[in-house]
Parts: structure tokens; C-alpha cells; sequence
């Protein structure tokens, strides 16, 4: 029960942080980046790459941010500016055939082969003391990671002028360019920070599973996706909920299925889904008032 816990908590919290990663992108463009798990899958390579000519853990950390970031910038510069006053459908088309041309690219560079990356194997061992000898260190580490990043983003977000303008952005886009927010460097700034998140998420995945290949942390994205909307996703708090409880229950089904049910956890979770957003089609924690106003 302890291992299963400790399991459940780091899924959801790393679900959690790609929740927002995807909503602060949402938040300030109303765009659904399907794309997000393809940056963490380049992040992964560069962890691969630094792995197979050994180089020093810190320099492939850093190769891994500096190639998500990169990228979550070629997008904004290349694809969400020129696109901005486009139509929700022409975005959303538009980040599908992103996440298809980078999936091709490491298809063609690397091949379908899986690479193994070796990033501080000492964190995959048990932390060997009493009744958490079943718990690796990584899940700590996981969950701890998780904790500070969604601090400092809270700071962020409350704290300073910035986040303020994001918030305003968030909440009304054309108002608050109105009264003077700079709108280049608020979705810059959210662009950002969401391949912050996406390198973080890279370096825990790559850890806990060594085996990269083109559709890494694919099957990740589409649960959270799923977890965000059920959370509710026009608001940055409820879609990180919905990840993080969608990725708590994920692991509490792959942990307590047997073995021979175990293939069918993500009926069980999308059948959850379903139920969920038959009940409240709004989100699972979108506030009462706001919903009566926007059917008002």
C-alpha cells in the first residue's frame, strides 16, 4: 500500500506539471498544444544522446532544456504568431501536424529503435530504509520536483508583475492588451516556461523508463490532455487537479489490476472518464458560479 501511494503521488504529479504546461499555453492563446509530448520526447533524445557519448549528467540535463525550450520558441516564433488571429480549428490542425513532423524527424534520425539513456540510474534504486524499501528514490524525487515547480510558478503567477499580466491574459486576452498588457511577452513568457516543464517531465520520465523512442511520452500527453479537460482546462488550477487525479487514479488501476487485467487500464480510466464528464461536462472542479454564468 505504501509502494502504491508513493507510485500513484509521482504519476499525478508529473502529470500534473505537464497539465500545466499544456494550460498555460491554453490560458493565454485558447490553444490545445497536441504537440507538448513531442517536445518531451526530443528532450528524451537529447538525454539519449548525452547517455551514448557520456557526457557529464549535468551538461545532458542542460542539452535537454536548451532543446525544448528551443523548439517550444521555433513553434511560437514559426507557427502560434503567425497563426494567432486564426481560427481555434486552423490552430489546433496546425499543432496535430507539428506532433506528426517531429515524430517523423526522430523516425528518420534515430529509427524505430529504442535508445537507452542512462541519466542518474542511482535514483531508480529502493530507498532501503524499513517499510519504504519498496519505494524508489526517483519517486521521491518526482514528487518533490513536482512540488517546488508548482510553488515557484504560483509565486510567479501571484508575486510579480508578469504573472499578473499572464493572468489578466488568461482571463480576458483582448482586455488586457487593451489596458496595455504586451501580448508578445506574456505568450512568450507561457511558451516558456511550458518548455520548462516539458524538460523537467523529460528528465523524470527518461529516469524511471531509460527506453526513448518516437512516440515517447505520447500515450502520457493523450491521458493528460484527457485529465485536464475533465479537471476543467480554462483555468490553470483545475487542469492541473485533473491531471494530477487522473494520473493518481492511472496508477492506482496499474498497481492493484492483476496482471492479466493489467492491459486494460486505460479503458478503465477513459471508461471513468466518461462517467465523470457525464456528470459535470464543465470539469470535475470548475466552480459552481462561473458555470450558471456562462449558460446564463
Amino acid at each position: 500500500m505504501l509502494q502504491t501511494l508513493f507510485d500513484a503521488l509521482a504519476l499525478g504529479s508529473v502529470y500534473a506539471l505537464m497539465a500545466v504546461g499544456i494550460g498555460l499555453v491554453f490560458g493565454v492563446l485558447r490553444l490545445v498544444n497536441f504537440a507538448y509530448g513531442q517536445l518531451i520526447m526530443a528532450g528524451a533524445y537529447a538525454l539519449a544522446i548525452g547517455s551514448s557519448h557520456h557526457w557529464p549528467v549535468w551538461v545532458s540535463i542542460l542539452t535537454c532544456f536548451g532543446v525544448v525550450i528551443a523548439l517550444s520558441l521555433l513553434m511560437e516564433i514559426a507557427l502560434f504568431r503567425p497563426l494567432r488571429g486564426a481560427s481555434a480549428a486552423t490552430m489546433l490542425v496546425a499543432t496535430f501536424a507539428v506532433a506528426f513532423l517531429l515524430q517523423s524527424i526522430a523516425l528518420l534520425k534515430f529509427g524505430s529503435l529504442v535508445k537507452t539513456a542512462s541519466i542518474l540510474p542511482g535514483l531508480f534504486n529502493p530507498i532501503g530504509h524499513g517499510d519504504f524499501q519498496t519505494v524508489r528514490k526517483i519517486t521521491v524525487v518526482a514528487i518533490v520536483c513536482a512540488a517546488v515547480a508548482l510553488l515557484a510558478l504560483t509565486l510567479l503567477l501571484n508575486k510579480t508583475t508578469l504573472g499578473l499580466h499572464m493572468r489578466a491574459a488568461a482571463a480576458n486576452f483582448q482586455t488586457a492588451r487593451a489596458l496595455g498588457v504586451r501580448a508578445n511577452e506574456v505568450i512568450t513568457l507561457a511558451v516558456v516556461l511550458s518548455g520548462v516543464l516539458a524538460a523537467v517531465v523529460s528528465v523524470i520520465l527518461v529516469i524511471e523508463t531509460p527506453f526513448v523512442e518516437p512516440h515517447f511520452a505520447l500515450r502520457d500527453t493523450i491521458i493528460v490532455l484527457v485529465g485536464a479537460v475533465v479537471g476543467g482546462l480554462d483555468r490553470l488550477w483545475t487542469a492541473t487537479l485533473g491531471g494530477f487525479l487522473i494520473g493518481v487514479a492511472t496508477s492506482v488501476f496499474t498497481d492493484q489490476l492483476s496482471s492479466t487485467h493489467s492491459p486494460y487500464v486505460d479503458s478503465f480510466v477513459f471508461g471513468l472518464v466518461i462517467l465523470v464528464l457525464l456528470v459535470r461536462p464543465e470539469g470535475i472542479f470548475a466552480p459552481f458560479r462561473a458555470r450558471t454564468v456562462e449558460r446564463a
